[in-house]
């Protein structure tokens, strides 16, 4: 079993910047001690409680902090960014990870984001520049020599020697790139479509059963273009996870600390806005089932104080480690922190856990 986790990062409010950061980069520190295989970094521009616009900084700093554990942005916001420009400095980031980087992907799912950079959302406009811009990005990493990339969104030249010396020469230490995790966040992705017909690793949400189920379609969907065969061991899936003493004070900490404001002022409403809410649902130990998670009620603020996340004890988490895992990979998530969360956090890692599947 493979542990990882993923970080929006979140942070409230009235955190200053500073020092979320310094907070996120200790939780790196902590996750490469205790052996988590990976990590990922979220990017986010106009929420306060997902302050980061720059994953790649926290990812360059952890990996001067950290000795092992694979690192990587979960995902860059591909239609912010110029596809040339981006892929020069993934493939820098490559170099100094030496081998520990990820590149993750995804399209933004915020409309906030989508107006301060004038990305028609609503069109699916951000669903398409993330196909273009990662198309490009390839392209250049490509020995392809030269071209000359019109699309719809960027005029992008890889161009031949110039003026005896100059030339486009800049690609990533992994070749032919970086593993690429493809973020997706609505019912059914399309943007997970092109995770299954590139055969990258998709990257979900995990709020019901029939949510998690549509994105597998996706994928699946996406695959059959191409003729690959999908492995569910690829995927990453985000999950809740705290881990305590006692059922009890993990329930204390987490939907009675920061954990629990985090989801009452900002992600259930947030997911209501999206018309969300009827996928969340809440996971107990007690509803385990042959050590997988069977939802029954609506996730509302109440029912988190009552088990909103998968916070087992020791004893159910070496039950959990014992049983084969036919599902698909499992992240934890980051969520905000809080004072109540430094209580013994180097064990909680912020309160995250991830599990890996180990069956196709």
């Amino acid at each position: 079993m493979e542990y990882g986790l993923f970080t929006m990062p979140s942070h409230p409010p009235e955190c200053k910047l500073y020092e979320g950061h310094q907070w996120d980069l200790q939780q790196l520190r902590w996750a490469d001690e205790l052996g988590f295989s990976e990590a990922w970094i979220g990017e986010h521009h106009t929420a306060p409680w997902e302050p980061h616009p720059a994953p790649d900084l926290l990812v360059a700093q952890a990996l001067l902090q950290t000795t092992r554990m694979r690192i990587g942005p979960g995902g860059f916001l591909m239609p912010y960014h110029h596809p040339a420009e981006l892929a020069n400095r993934v493939a820098m980031l490559d170099h100094l990870a030496q081998g520990r980087l990820n590149f993750g992907v995804a399209a933004s799912g915020l409309p906030s984001d989508w107006a301060m950079f004038n990305v028609d959302g609503m069109a699916g406009q951000h669903r398409e520049m993330t196909r273009e811009a990662l198309d490009i990005v390839l392209r250049l990493w490509s020995d392809e020599p030269e071209f000359d990339f019109q699309g719809k969104y960027w005029h992008v030249t890889k161009t031949g020697t110039l003026l005896g010396t100059l030339k486009p020469h800049i690609v990533p230490l992994q070749q032919p790139h970086p593993p690429i995790g493809v973020a997706g966040v609505s019912k059914g992705s399309d943007t997970l479509k092109l995770a299954g017909e590139r055969g990258f690793w998709p990257m979900s949400l995990n709020l019901n059963p029939a949510y998690v189920g549509s994105h597998w379609e996706s994928v699946e969907q996406g695959a059959a273009k191409s003729g690959r065969t999908p492995k569910r061991s690829d995927w990453r899936l985000v999950r809740e996870i705290f881990i305590a003493d006692t059922d009890a004070e993990a329930m204390r900490l987490s939907a009675g600390g920061m954990m629990g404001r985090m989801m009452r002022e900002y992600f259930l409403p947030l997911l209501e806005s999206f018309g969300f809410r009827c996928h969340s649902r809440v996971l107990r130990p007690s509803q385990l089932d042959g050590g997988f998670a069977r939802h029954r009620d609506p996730a509302t603020a109440g029912d988190l104080r009552r088990g909103g996340w998968l916070w087992p004890s020791p004893p159910l988490l070496l039950r959990l480690q014992r049983e084969p895992s036919g599902l698909a990979p499992l992240h934890g998530a980051v969520r905000a922190r809080g004072d109540a969360a430094l209580q013994g956090a180097r064990a909680e890692v912020g309160g995250t856990v991830h599990r890996r599947g180990g069956h196709g």
